[in-house]
């Protein structure tokens, strides 16, 4: 006899406990129709990942409490069929008469209208995005049931990253490791996964199957991409990426147990950033009920590829692009704009920004008189381009997408409340020398058979401007942006010290430069919009420096 089981890659949304109930209740009823007798939900699928603070309120815990009634209740008739069910529980202590909260990151097994078996979370992770200490209490027991003569040994995500819980569950009878997981993507996380999880099947000898998330939720992406590895470590099925999927696996009873089931291909680096985006974008204004999205467009690569990214997100029709010119545009760069909105086919609108600079010079002429144009006078025309952009979102509904890259960021070569104005940015954590690789990928392919090369090959190969002054350039400021990244990867991401980075061959005064320009820019990131995060450490929660901050190595 074989096991079907069915490993349910959906998208929820945090706090939609009845929406995400039926989601479940709706792919498990066609998955046994099937022939499946198991399900496997990701981790808090009931409530979404991650709630954050709201797993702090009772009434919260109250309403997932529910939301697993409701699905146990419909799915009760459905005699033979087990559902494993991620959401948090709660429960009240009290000690010397303190009343003391507890929450658990669970995983519950229900057949026939009954809860027939529990696992709580044991490693609960407190790095990078992850804060669960703040929230669960570890849980300390195995947990193995039956199904159809398989005995499946339950698993929540970073369970699986340490031997001990698999290994307990294998004590515990366990024949199958089935993994709940909610990890958030950065660009080779899937095959740091599956090498992961092949190391605990080497452990303990046992078959696994991972079954993983899918959909944006604020910063971060979950990609979906759920698999199946034999006895010896070899994937024998693999989900989608970036698509919801109830892929169906057959576990043989035969021995060894070996999951079977459909194999989807591996994305490039570039396919899978460019879908992780898209999809970070679509859920992102999707899920907060905006009706579309606008954005300033220049002429220059960001807003480009930016522009493309929304449109494949989105559709054309929920995309507009505003022009604002300045006295120091170049005629090219009109140019180029009206022809990237035109492949792109969206609402194309072009506001000069002259009489707004000349009208704000007027009024500061007798406080600015004897001094020299300078930066200051730049920042005021990103400020007025931040300003309509928002008028127009508060007017219309739509959220402004930011336009700046994490070289950006991380120097500061930004404005603050001028082009960091806006709802969300989109290529936050994608760095320059990244973005003119996405720009090409993208020219070269058409993953959502939009039958459009979206980006001027001008937009590309022109050297960057942010044509704020006469004649200017990026690198008249900044490093060549090859220089500029690496450095930056290298001090931001795996906390080299200036010193180690000069000694891996860069030029001292470049290092300095940059890592000058890092630390006094927090007080801007700290006010940035909310971004995707690609990257295994983003600014935002991955990078929590203080602003104050006198330390310099």
């Amino acid at each position: 006899m074989n096991l079907k089981l069915c490993v349910a890659q959906l998208n929820f949304v945090v706090g939609d406990m009845a929406g995400n109930a039926q989601k479940i209740i709706a792919c498990a009823q066609d998955a046994y129709a099937q022939g499946v007798r198991l399900v496997l939900t990701p981790e808090l699928s009931l409530c979404g990942y991650a709630a954050e603070d709201l797993f702090l309120r009772p009434s919260f815990i109250t309403a997932c409490d529910d939301a697993l009634k409701t699905v146990s209740h419909a799915l009760a008739g459905l005699k033979g069929l087990h559902v494993v069910v991620g959401h948090p529980e709660g429960d009240d202590q009290r000690t010397r008469s303190v009343s003391v909260q507890r929450r658990f990151n669970m995983a519950s097994v229900v057949s026939e209208g009954a809860v027939i078996a529990r696992y709580a979370k044991r490693e609960l992770p407190n790095y990078q995005v992850f804060d669960e200490r703040r929230y669960f209490t570890p849980g300390k027991e195995a947990c193995v049931f039956e199904v159809e003569g398989v005995r499946v040994g339950l698993l929540i995500c970073e369970d699986a990253w340490f031997n001990e819980p698999a290994l307990d569950a294998k004590a515990s009878g366990a024949q199958l490791l089935a993994v709940i997981n909610a990890s958030p993507f950065h660009v080779g996380k899937g095959n740091e996964r599956e090498q992961a999880m092949r190391d605990r099947v080497q452990a303990t000898g046992l078959p696994l199957v991972y079954a993983h998330l899918v959909g944006g939720q604020d910063e971060v992406v979950f990609e979906g991409r759920s698999f199946a590895l034999d006895a010896n470590g070899c994937v024998t099925a693999r989900a989608k990426s970036f698509e919801e999927e109830c892929l169906v696996l057959t576990t043989s009873v035969d021995r060894p147990l070996r999951l079977e089931g459909a194999v989807a291909s591996e994305g490039s680096h570039e396919s899978d950033l460019w879908r992780a985006l898209v999809l970070g974008v679509r859920d992102y204004v999707g899920k907060n009920g905006f009706p579309g999205v606008l954005l300033g467009l220049s002429g220059g690569i960001d807003s480009a590829l930016v522009l493309a990214i929304a449109v494949d997100a989105l559709g054309a029709a929920k995309v507009r692009a505003v022009m604002m010119p300045s006295p120091y545009t170049a005629e090219i760069s009109w140019v180029d704009a009206r022809e990237m909105a035109r492949r792109m086919g969206v609402r194309y609108d072009e506001l000069s920004i002259v009489p707004e600079f000349e009208a704000f010079l007027d009024s500061l002429k007798d406080d600015f008189v004897g001094t020299t144009l300078d930066a200051t006078e730049e920042n005021i025309q990103a400020r007025i381009r931040g300003t309509l952009l928002m008028a127009l979102s508060n007017k219309f509904g739509s959220i402004v997408l930011t336009t700046g890259n994490k070289s950006e960021m991380a120097t500061g070569y930004c404005t603050l409340y001028g082009d960091m104005a806006g709802g969300f940015a989109v290529i936050k954590d994608v760095a320059k020398t990244q973005v003119f690789k996405l720009a090409r990928w993208r020219n070269s392919n058409d993953p959502f058979a939009t039958g459009s090369q979206p980006i001027p090959e001008r937009i590309i190969t022109r050297p960057p401007s942010a044509e704020l002054r006469p004649d200017q350039k990026d690198q008249d400021s900044l490093p060549d942006y090859e220089v500029l990244d690496a450095i930056v990867s290298r001090f931001m991401e795996s906390d080299q010290s200036p010193a180690e980075i000069v000694a891996a061959g860069f030029a001292k005064a470049d290092v300095e430069k940059v890592t000058r320009l890092i630390r006094l820019n927090e007080y801007k990131r700290r006010q940035s919009p909310v971004g995707i995060r690609v990257t295994h450490r983003s600014f935002g929660k991955d990078w929590r420096y203080p602003i104050t901050n006198k330390f310099r190595d």
